[in-house]
């Protein structure tokens, strides 16, 4: 390996950029890629730079050199004394003279090294810099013919303001070389007007010209004195071969945030756009998307940026209309999306722009804007809905999979678009979509294509999805009308069943009607094709009008229960029904839901009682966790309390507003009757954490939903949970554990057996720690967080004889997710006065958990954990002042520690900081983040500015 990188050393480079391009193996690969990153940085740099781009070398060769060239420049510049700028200077324009009819690739590497000179000397040591890189490559160029000479100058005109956005100068430089590049625009300005002009300049260089505009306008150059260019621009654009770069040219001239300042330019700009209509109305005829699609960008680049300036030039109102209808034009663009256009999703954004202004307007100028474009609006949902249309049977079959995702998408785009014209039409919108489905629903002479139906159920479906329709009229008419569709097809079928589901909250209100569309949901749901709508529909109105089901409880039940032992629904589907039944069966007499439940339930017991007696094997398995799954599913919404959802928060159990019904709850009944299977299934799947999770996952839902009607399950559930856990440790336990304490560790008559619960597997796991907690980071965490969770709410668990709270204290130290270590330390530092065993361990324990955070801060720990160690430090000043202050001393007293990059005096600083805030947590953040920059040498960089 010393062998090769001496040989590396002695070639100047090449032989290690020969390696790096061409040698086969990747290990002498990896050791010229290494040499050669180090060789970049290195003060011999210099040398072997020019040496590389001397003329007999390979471009590849040439290529580093100049790149070595450039990374010396841009991020070394102190290291150039300044006598040596000129030399510099001058050696970069001859070898940019040389490459000019040269290396392309090289060329753009050795102009972007000289702009990163420039910027890094201007205004004082290099004033007028531009003006003089336009002076030398306009003189005579020994030998270089002037085409490839002006090809050169504006390669580097064009990289200058990219080098400058890319630059890492410090924040006042950023400021000063702007402002002179602003200057130096006057030297650049007639250049480029001047060759874009010219009749005999090549396309080569007219291109060229116009990326270098781009490039320029970017600078916030006044659209003012960039105007005449952009109309020269204007004039470029029926060159097809200069036609994208002039579109890229004038979009980002007028997309300038400054732009909106300059109101006359901006209005002698709207006929110059309103002008391009034919070359518009000619491409689209002519099928050219890429033209379309040019010409749309401009149109709403100059709408979107500028709505609001003009249209507050009421003299010019006409020519700003004109110019809306371009766009929607450009919106409802002829042909598919995304298979025959792709410009009419370009537009979308402009439409909200247009309206944000217009409802901006105080309600007199308001009213005055809205007479003129409330009907473009209402327009505009006519080409959207037609938009939105689907093609042809024939067509659509012969679309890709992709392309029907991207119309898909298209679609939920002109769905929000719509819901947001809602705001500005009101009511009249569901009226005029009203009037238009009844017309082509009871219009006898004149069939109707499916399509158009789709499209109008569809624009209903995207309003009442999301806004309040109770108020409105149409809405029964709606209903009445949709028995009359002739569902013949899967796109109008599901969006029938979708704009019902929209519609669940209306129909709890007016539950009358629910027997005009149960029946065509409960058909559809034995339709595969129809699964997600259909499912999601039926739980939507089971959740939402629950209360006035039960007259149709048996049906329902029935058609699900058939679809479900038919396995008409993917796995994720039948678990929706299940949800949908326990939304329904929780309105119901508790006698009726346990004889639903026993129907339901029944043929899944039985089958879980003969996969229980197999030996276990990859397809039982997948069986059992499909049951298990349903019951979760079922007892996650089967609730018989009513309950207010508001204060289900997570601090505390949420309360139930009204007393459930006296006896045992239908749950607690068929989880005690299924208990015994349940445990039987365990003794054969317990090494399997999958099927365990299943299992946990039962009893986790059910006490989220039933609270402390889960109460008669606590003894016999804590048992079975501490046997488990003590046979095979696995997360799920601790999570269902965790649960059970959030909801009866308070409560006198559970507290015995929650205790022996939670003391049982803090033992097993602390066991387990000491055999080495690296193997189980999942037990770890959930650990972490049930020892919060017991902190939080009954801290008396920790006043055990039996319990090794020292223990506890250490195994945080192993967490996986630090996130979870330090809020179990920011728990239980407030308890220190109140749980004696807490407050001994902090005072033995407590300078390693300081020294753990502040190796943390030194580097050691990830940045995005900085806020949880300043929140330990900000708990132990708050609960344990006094010790914190020996503690803190003490751990900072070794030199190098946290961090080698800072003395003695900035770790006494931070002590006395960190001491002095006891009240301020924001305050003890900001001084965590300042600490930990100094000591991973980041402060004052662009990574502390971004921090």
């Amino acid at each position: 390996s010393e062998r090769k990188e001496e040989s590396m050393t002695g070639g100047g480079g090449s032989d290690a950029l020969h390696q790096l391009y061409y040698d086969p193996n990747i290990e002498n690969k990896n050791l010229a890629q290494k040499w050669l990153m180090q060789a970049q940085v290195s003060p011999q740099a210099w040398q072997f730079c020019w040496a590389l781009l001397s003329p007999e070398k390979v471009p590849e060769i040439q290529y580093f050199g100049a790149s070595a060239l450039h990374t010396k420049i841009s991020r070394y510049w102190s290291d150039i004394p300044t006598d040596q700028y000129e030399s510099l200077k001058s050696q970069l324009f001859s070898q940019i003279a040389c490459f000019s009819s040269g290396s392309k690739m090289v060329l753009t590497r050795l102009c972007v090294a000289l702009a990163s000179l420039a910027l890094n000397t201007m205004p004082e040591a290099w004033p007028g810099a531009v003006a003089e890189m336009v002076r030398v490559f306009q003189e005579d160029g020994g030998g270089v013919d002037g085409r490839a000479r002006c090809l050169a100058l504006l390669e580097l005109l064009t990289v200058l303001p990219e080098e400058f956005q890319t630059s890492r100068l410090p924040q006042y430089r950023k400021g000063q070389v702007r402002g002179a590049l602003g200057r130096e625009w006057g030297s650049v300005c007639p250049l480029l007007q001047q060759l874009l002009r010219r009749t005999d300049s090549p396309g080569a260089v007219k291109a060229r010209v116009l990326r270098c505009l781009s490039s320029w306008v970017l600078l916030d150059v006044p659209l003012s004195e960039s105007e005449g260019l952009v109309h020269d621009c204007f004039s470029a654009l029926p060159d097809p071969e200069l036609f994208d770069t002039a579109v890229e040219a004038i979009v980002n001239a007028i997309s300038q945030p400054d732009s909106q300042r300059y109101v006359n330019t901006l209005l002698k700009l709207v006929p110059q756009v309103l002008a391009l209509q034919e070359q518009l109305r000619e491409a689209v005829q002519n099928g050219d998307m890429e033209t379309c699609h040019g010409i749309c960008r401009i149109v709403v680049t100059l709408g979107e940026n500028h709505s609001r300036t003009l249209l507050e030039q009421v003299d010019h109102w006409q020519s700003f209309l004109a110019l809306v209808n371009m766009i929607m034009f450009c919106t409802g663009i002829p042909g598919h999306y995304p298979v025959n256009e792709t410009t009419s999703s370009l537009t979308l954004t402009f439409w909200y722009t247009l309206q944000d202004e217009i409802m901006s307007f105080e309600s007199d100028k308001q009213a005055v804007y809205l007479q003129v474009y409330r009907p473009v609006y209402f327009q505009l949902v006519d080409v959207l809905l037609h938009k939105a249309q689907f093609p042809s049977d024939q067509e659509y079959a012969s679309w890709s999979s992709d392309e029907k995702e991207q119309f898909r998408i298209y679609r939920l785009d002109i769905s929000d678009t719509l819901m947001y014209v809602y705001e500005m039409l009101g009511s009249e919108l569901l009226s005029n979509l009203y009037d238009k489905l009844g017309r082509l629903l009871t219009n006898a002479e004149q069939p109707t294509s499916w399509q158009h139906t789709e499209a109008l159920l569809y624009g209903f479906q995207s309003i009442a999805e999301t806004i309040d329709v109770n108020y409105s009229d149409v809405i029964p008419g709606l209903i009445g009308l949709i028995p009359r569709i002739n569902i013949n097809n899967v796109q109008l079928a599901d969006t029938v069943m979708f704009t019902i589901g929209a519609l669940a909250e209306w129909l709890a209100d007016h539950p009358v009607m629910l027997s005009s569309v149960l029946p065509l949901v409960l058909q559809a749901l034995g339709n595969p094709d129809l699964s997600v709508s259909s499912v999601s529909t039926l739980k939507k109105i089971c959740r939402e009008c629950k209360y006035d089901l039960p007259p149709y409880a048996t049906n329902i039940v029935a058609v699900s229960q058939e679809v479900l032992i038919k396995q008409i629904h993917k796995t994720s589907q039948c678990m929706w029904l299940m949800q949908a039944l326990g939304f329904l069966l929780s309105a119901l007499p508790v006698e009726d839901i346990l004889r639903n439940l026993h129907s339901l339930i029944t043929p899944y017991i039985q089958q879980l009682e003969k996969l229980a007696d197999e030996t276990p094997n990859p397809s039982n398995k997948l069986a059992i966790i499909h049951i298990l799954g349903l019951l979760s599913n079922l007892f996650t919404t089967l609730d018989i309390s009513k309950q207010d959802d508001e204060s289900a928060d997570g601090s505390a159990p949420p309360v139930k507003t009204a007393p459930p019904p006296p006896g045992p709850n239908p749950v607690v009944v068929v989880l005690q009757q299924v208990f015994a299977l349940i445990q039987t299934v365990l003794s054969k799947w317990l090494n399997d954490s999958q099927v365990v999770e299943a299992v946990c996952a039962i009893f986790e839902k059910s006490v989220k939903t039933l609270l402390h009607d889960f109460a008669p399950m606590v003894s016999q559930l804590s048992e079975m949970l501490g046997q488990m856990y003590s046979t095979i440790p696995q997360a799920s336990a601790l999570d269902l554990t965790r649960q059970m304490v959030h909801i009866f560790a308070s409560e006198t008559d559970h507290f015995p057996p929650i205790k022996a619960l939670f003391e049982l597997v803090t033992s097993v796991t602390l066991s387990i720690f000491q055999q080495g907690p690296r193997d189980h980071p999942d037990i770890v965490d959930s650990f972490m967080q049930l020892q919060a969770q017991a902190l939080k709410r009954k801290p008396d668990l920790f006043l055990s004889e039996s319990l090794d709270v020292k223990a506890v204290f250490h195994c945080g130290k192993f967490a996986h997710d630090l996130h979870n270590h330090t809020h179990c330390c920011t728990e239980l530092l407030p308890h220190c006065s109140d749980v004696p065993p807490l407050a001994r361990v902090v005072q033995e324990d407590g300078k390693l958990l300081v020294q753990a955070v502040l190796e943390g801060i030194g580097g050691g720990a990830s940045r995005s954990l900085m806020d949880q160690f300043a929140d330990v430090l900000f708990c132990l000043n708050k609960h344990c002042f006094s010790l914190l202050a020996v503690w803190l001393k003490e751990a900072l007293q070794p030199p190098g520690f946290p961090s080698s990059r800072i003395t003695a005096e900035q770790k006494d600083n931070f002590s006395h900081q960190i001491l002095r805030e006891r009240v301020n947590k924001r305050r003890v953040k900001d001084i965590v983040k300042e600490f930990t920059l100094l000591c991973r040498g980041l402060h004052g960089t662009e990574y502390a500015a971004e921090y």
